[in-house]
């Protein structure tokens, strides 16, 4: 595989490889925040998160690699997040799938998350670029993703059919090895004033 199922740790937060085992632990996390009631977010519910884990760990081969996201403050599972779309052969892939417990959103876990799913993918692996994905009027998303230091690079029009039947726009974002350095150094000092 060119992306190393391994855990990656940072000073707030452990990704970890997903596993069947984390499934009660998911599922207490999503519960903060409901965000699978969200209509414009892709987010198990409760009940939908055995399968969802399940899900990922089929595809979790050379298209997938799937990580939870542990605190390191209370040692509890606050969300998840994922390599996908891994194209080896083009140096890129995408970063996303990621969802969080209220308590933790717009603290460091999310920056120091991307930080290390970054540092991974273009330092260990040496890619090229890497994307971000998310719904049109996931507004929340779309401003965590430019705070990243991403740009966007367009809309995909009538992208996707969602399960309640409605057509989904997708904000297309990336981040070229060649901005690395800066998104970076830009993170990391957002960590360092916390």
């Amino acid at each position: 595989m060119w992306i190393q199922n391994t855990p990656l740790e940072g000073r707030y937060i452990r990704l970890e490889p997903l596993s069947m085992e984390h499934v009660e632990e998911l599922q207490d996390a999503v519960e903060d925040g409901q965000s699978w009631k969200l209509w414009y977010a892709n987010v198990p519910s409760p009940e939908q998160m055995p399968s969802y884990v399940q899900k990922a760990l089929s595809k979790s081969t050379d298209d997938q690699v799937a990580y939870v996201v542990r605190s390191i403050a209370s040692g509890h599972i606050v969300g998840t997040t994922r390599y996908y779309d891994i194209k080896p052969e083009h140096k890129r892939a995408s970063i996303g799938y990621t969802w969080y417990s209220a308590a933790v959103r717009r603290t460091p876990v999310n920056t120091e998350a991307k930080l290390l799913l970054m540092e991974n993918l273009f330092e260990q692996c040496g890619a090229l670029s890497l994307e971000f994905k998310t719904h049109f009027f996931n507004h929340a998303s779309r401003k965590a993703i430019e705070r990243l230091g991403a740009k966007l690079d367009g809309v995909l029009r009538s992208h996707q059919i969602l399960a309640d039947g409605s057509i989904r726009d997708t904000a297309v974002y990336s981040i070229l090895a060649s901005e690395w350095p800066a998104v970076r150094n830009h993170l990391k000092a957002k960590l360092t004033a916390r």
